[in-house]
């Protein structure tokens, strides 16, 4: 409890010290995704490149509104254990894994039946699409054991523990591996083999972490008597993971019509965008690694009542990982390709790839300051706010754009991609004015964040 209380002692290298590890496991996540793509990259066909990128797309999507709505565990946990309650986040943890429990079996058969009917409204190609429809039914079919995998990082998170769930994803990433190169290179199974790989890598990693967490302490007693859904403790997650889960559907959504969007423009199009997605995953763990970090540190010490250091926090984190982003920049911009060409050896979809990677390049210089702001709404249980404002970002913003550049940027994937970044200029242009009109309402002195 004590090296887990974010209420006290230096910011800087307290929330470095929690981040790190989240940085980590968020890489280790980020390679987990990427080698599905790089082994079916050089060892299937172009066809199996655009199944995975269509079909993780999706189930990312979809695994993103666990990861989203868990919110609401992290922060409630938080909060107690900045309040001194272990034994009532206890109680949430055990009523969380009751409802998240529910919501994957949702999800298993959302995936398995629809498989069809998800590849048809992503407009996966023709070519490809039997096979993009067969990777969702697989991957889909293992949503408890996504949405288990996924859980026990939120809810250790909130307990100020980053270690644990990096070494979850550590124990993954290799069977995944192993599972890819098997499948993948040895069997020939293409996009079917990586989607099996990576049920197979999550439920062991999810068995070996559960006999891991009964050998470890913690900073309260947990067992049987905890699984109870509670009334008072579900509404708690429901309230803070509702608007959350909800504005990253949303926002996911959003992505999902821009890949239809790209689907449309034939194959190589499609397996570039997979290529640049999974190039964006690594470019954006440093402030997506904030944004994790900054709603468990800031919810310790909203709970505390301590809203002046919640502040510093966000302060901190916006200079650190602007530092970040900006080399992000200078190297995805002008470097794109030779990141592409991990993925792919078709110089036609590196080109694609890069192309679209411009644009998102030029997001890596604001996403400090709104991965940093989510986190620090999250913190405070602005979760209504932080769903407005992607939904904001998305539908005013960013889709249109995605069309309009469709229509007038004859088939372009930069112009397409720039609908990104300015969706980010409207969200955030919203976070600051929001953070000062929630310290004015609050009568707390406001912090410069600039």
């Amino acid at each position: 409890m004590k090296n887990n209380d974010f209420t006290s002692g230096a910011i800087l290298s307290k929330l470095l010290k929690f981040m790190l590890p989240v940085l980590l496991a968020m890489f280790l996540q980020a390679m987990y995704g990427a080698v599905d793509l790089l082994v079916v990259g050089q060892f299937a066909e172009k066809t199996d490149v655009s199944a995975v990128s269509t079909g993780s797309q999706i189930i990312m999507t979809l695994t993103n509104i666990l990861v989203s709505f868990s919110m609401g565990i992290t922060v409630a946990v938080g909060q107690r254990i900045g309040q001194k309650r272990p034994d009532e986040a206890a109680q949430t943890i055990g009523t969380g894994l009751i409802i998240f429990g529910i919501i994957g079996l949702v999800l298993t058969v959302i995936s398995v039946v629809g498989g069809s009917g998800l590849a048809w409204i992503m407009q996966a190609p023709k070519e490809a699409f039997d096979v993009t429809a067969n990777y969702i039914r697989i991957c889909g079919g293992g949503f408890l054991v996504i949405t288990a995998y996924n859980l026990l990082g939120s809810i250790f998170r909130g307990l100020g523990d980053s270690k644990t769930p990096l070494l979850a994803v550590g124990i993954a990433c290799v069977f995944n591996i192993i599972g890819d190169l098997v499948f993948v290179a040895g069997f020939g199974m293409g996009a079917s083999g990586a989607a099996l790989a990576t049920v197979m890598a999550q439920l062991i990693s999810v068995v070996i972490s559960f006999i891991m967490i009964r050998r470890s302490k913690l900073p309260f007693e947990f067992g049987k008597k905890h699984l109870k859904l509670k009334k008072n403790y579900a509404s708690i997650i429901i309230r803070i993971g509702t608007p959350i889960g909800l504005q990253d559907f949303l926002v996911g959504l959003s992505f999902l019509i821009i890949l239809a969007i790209v689907n449309r423009l034939g194959v190589t199009a499609s397996a570039g965008i997979g290529v640049a997605e999974k190039v964006c995953v690594f470019i954006m763990l440093v402030p997506l690694a904030f944004m994790q970090s900054m709603t468990a540190f800031v919810a310790q010490n909203y709970g505390a009542g301590q809203l002046h250091r919640a502040q510093k926090a966000l302060k901190t984190g916006i200079i650190v990982s602007f530092a970040f982003g900006f080399a992000m920049f200078l190297l995805t911009f002008f470097h794109g390709d030779l990141l592409a060409g991990i993925f792919s050896p078709e110089a036609d979809t590196v080109k694609a790839a890069w192309d679209y990677l411009k644009a998102y390049a030029i997001d890596c210089l604001s996403t400090c300051f709104l991965f940093c702001f989510i986190g620090y709404y999250n913190g405070i249980e602005k979760t209504k706010f932080v769903m407005l404002q992607g939904i904001c970002g998305a539908f005013l913003v960013r889709i249109p754009v995605a069309f309009l550049m469709q229509r007038i940027g004859g088939g372009s994937m930069f112009l397409i991609g720039m609908s990104i970044p300015c969706s980010t200029v409207l969200q955030i242009i919203m976070c600051f004015a929001a953070y000062f009109y929630f310290n004015k309402k609050q009568n707390a002195p406001t912090e410069n964040v600039i």
